[in-house]
């Protein structure tokens, strides 16, 4: 029997993926969450967390807030574009629910699928420098 998890290709895990979506990436968000997005050329989504201790400073909120995260993008992945995530969490985010917050990752998942990411930075698109 296979596990439930999201398995590791569906993770990013170099802080080289992690610097290129602060870069050169598309946006979206929430009330309480933020997300960019870049494409990428694996023909699958892959999401990286990046929860900070000023959305909290206690542990617990932390990764109460990081396994409703996964659990939404585990569920909602399949429909998801071939797309690089990095989902960032705001203070808000601490003193709701767990159902309200999936209901918002929900929208934002459903906002991804219907933006026009293959039009937003094309890997290996230039960095914004100018070229002549």
């Amino acid at each position: 029997m296979r596990a439930a998890g999201l398995p590791r290709e569906a993770r990013l895990r170099s802080a080289g993926d992690f610097a290129a979506l602060r870069h050169t990436s598309g946006r979206l968000g929430g009330r309480c969450f933020s997300v960019r997005y870049r494409v990428n050329e694996l023909g699958h989504p892959r999401m990286g967390l990046a929860i900070s201790k000023r959305v909290s400073k206690r542990a617990v909120d932390r990764n109460r807030i990081k396994r409703l995260v996964r659990e939404s993008f585990r569920r909602a992945r399949l429909d998801l574009p071939a797309v690089d995530l990095m989902v960032m969490a705001r203070e808000q985010a601490c003193g709701l629910p767990g159902p309200e917050l999936l209901a918002e990752l929900q929208q934002l998942w459903k906002k991804l699928r219907s933006a026009k990411v293959e039009a937003t930075l094309k890997p290996g698109e230039p960095t914004g420098t100018i070229e002549r």
